[in-house]
C-alpha cells in the first residue's frame, strides 16, 4: 500500500460489483447417483436445486480474480488504482501465501496490499466492514473486498448431509472514497463470534494440529464437518440478533431497507430470520436454489445479481446478514 496515496478519509461506497460462477451446474437428480438422496428430499429441507462446481483449473484465486475484475470494470477502475486487496475464503489456493497475492498478480494490481480474512460464511461481511475503516481512515481510496470459496474441493461426497449443500463461486465488490459528501456508504456494521462453538461446523484435518498424514486422510479429516441441527439453531438466532443491533446502530427499521441480503445457506434459515424480522418477502434477496451455499462468496454473488437485475439503485438501502463457522456472524447496513 503506497502511504502516498493516502487521502483524508471519508464514507466507503460500493463502487462496483462482480460475480463468477464455474460453469458446471450440479443438480440434484446428479447427486441423487452419487448418495442416498433425491431432489424433493433436498429441496423440501434446504431449497437447494443446483450448484456449481469449479473445474481443475478453476482455483479459489482464479474465480476470485474473475469477480474482481467484472467489479472493477463495473467501477470503470483500473487495477494498478487498487490500493489493497482482502479475500474472504475457507479454501485458499495453499495455505501461504494469501489468496490474495495470486489474485493481485492476476489482475496486475501492482500497488495493491493483499492479505486473506478467514471468517467463513461471515468472511465477506467482515471484510466490507475492515475495508471500510481503510478508507474511512484515509490509508486508502480503492479497497478491492473478495468472496471466494471452492467447497467442492473439501466436501466428503459420500456424507448426503453436506455433499447437497455447498458450491463453489466468488464474487468481488470495489469500496472506493464517496464521490459526494451525501452519499453514506457502509453507514453501520456490527461483528461478532463464539469460539467455544466451533466444533459445529469444522475441518479437522490440514492445519497445524492435525497435519496431512496417511491417518488424518484415512480417517477423512481433511473434509468439511457439520453438525445440522446445532448450526440451524444457532444460525437464525445469530443473524436475527446481528441484524435487529445493526438496525439499532443505523437508527433505521426493517421497513426502511429496500433489500436484505442473508447468507444463502439453507431457505428455512432465511424464511426464520425474514419471520423474526417482519420483512415482506419482496424484500429478501434470494438466489440459493441455483448456487447452493457459497460460504464468503455467498451474499456478495447475491448482491452483484441483484445490482445487474435492478433491484438496487443509488440510494437505496441494504443490508448484507451472514453466519458461518467459528463461530461467526455479521451485518451491514449499506446505501448503494
Amino acid at each position: 500500500m503506497d502511504r502516498s496515496r493516502q487521502t483524508g478519509g471519508g464514507a466507503a461506497v460500493i463502487a462496483g460489483t462482480g460475480a463468477y460462477a464455474p460453469e458446471r451446474v450440479l443438480t440434484n437428480h446428479e447427486l441423487a447417483r452419487l448418495v442416498d438422496t433425491s431432489d424433493e428430499w433436498i429441496r423440501s429441507r434446504t431449497g437447494i436445486r443446483e450448484r456449481r462446481i469449479a473445474g481443475p483449473e478453476e482455483s479459489t484465486a482464479h474465480m476470485g480474480a474473475q469477480a474482481a475484475r467484472r467489479a472493477l470494470a463495473a467501477a470503470g477502475v483500473a487495477p494498478a488504482a487498487v490500493d489493497l486487496i482482502l479475500v474472504a475464503t475457507i479454501t485458499p489456493d495453499m495455505l501461504f501465501p494469501a489468496s490474495a497475492c495470486l489474485v493481485q498478480a492476476e489482475l496486475g494490481a501492482v500497488h495493491a496490499a493483499c492479505l486473506d480474512l478467514e471468517a467463513a460464511c461471515s468472511g465477506f461481511v467482515y471484510g466490507v466492514e475492515v475495508g471500510a475503516q481503510f478508507i474511512r481512515g484515509g490509508a486508502c481510496r480503492h479497497v478491492l473486498v473478495v468472496g471466494a470459496e471452492k467447497l467442492s474441493a473439501i466436501i466428503d461426497w459420500t456424507d448426503r448431509n453436506t455433499c447437497v449443500l455447498f458450491g463453489d463461486g466468488a464474487g468481488a465488490a470495489l469500496l472506493a472514497v464517496a464521490d459526494s459528501p451525501r452519499r453514506r456508504g457502509v453507514i453501520a456494521s456490527t461483528l461478532g463470534a463464539d469460539g467455544r462453538l466451533a466444533h459445529i461446523l469444522h475441518q479437522p484435518g490440514g492445519g497445524a494440529r492435525c497435519p496431512a498424514s496417511e491417518e488424518s486422510v484415512r480417517q477423512r479429516l481433511h473434509f468439511l464437518r457439520m453438525a445440522g441441527k446445532e448450526v440451524y439453531r444457532q444460525a437464525v438466532t445469530a443473524m436475527q440478533r446481528a441484524a435487529e443491533q445493526v438496525l439499532e446502530r443505523a437508527g433505521l427499521t426493517a421497513r426502511d431497507l429496500k433489500l436484505v441480503i442473508p447468507h444463502q445457506a439453507n431457505l428455512r434459515i432465511i424464511d426464520a430470520l425474514g419471520e423474526r424480522l417482519r420483512l415482506r418477502p419482496d424484500q429478501l434477496f434470494i438466489n440459493l436454489e441455483r448456487y447452493g451455499n457459497t460460504s464468503a462468496a455467498s451474499v456478495i454473488l447475491a448482491l452483484d445479481e441483484a445490482v445487474r437485475a435492478g433491484q438496487l439503485r443509488r440510494g437505496d438501502l441494504f443490508m448484507l446478514v451472514a453466519f458461518g463457522a467459528g463461530l461467526t456472524w455479521g451485518a451491514s447496513i449499506i446505501e448503494y
